[in-house]
């Protein structure tokens, strides 16, 4: 069976759909979680070096803005500075 994979080898590609087949709920999970982490990073990394910020609270507020909106991005903003004087 196909997944759709064009980069892999069909015959990895069947084991790698057996083997998260036959993994558990608990296990996979896991996996999806770790993925997520993994792209989070890498996408914060890649806002880092875009826009030359070092600061990861600033990153982490590019990447909020970047995907969930500008607004949402502000009244974090404007709550972490009522949070800091």
């Amino acid at each position: 069976m196909r997944v759709g994979f064009t980069d892999t080898d069909p015959v990895a590609e069947r084991l790698q759909v057996t083997l998260l087949r036959a993994a558990g709920t608990t296990r996979r999970l896991a996996l999806a979680l770790s993925l997520t982490d993994t792209v989070h990073d890498l996408a914060c990394s890649a806002i880092a070096r875009t826009l030359h910020v070092a600061d990861q609270t600033e990153v982490r507020l590019r990447f909020v803005e970047l995907h969930h909106g500008r607004d949402l991005a502000e009244a974090i903003r404007r709550r972490l500075a009522q949070q800091h004087g």
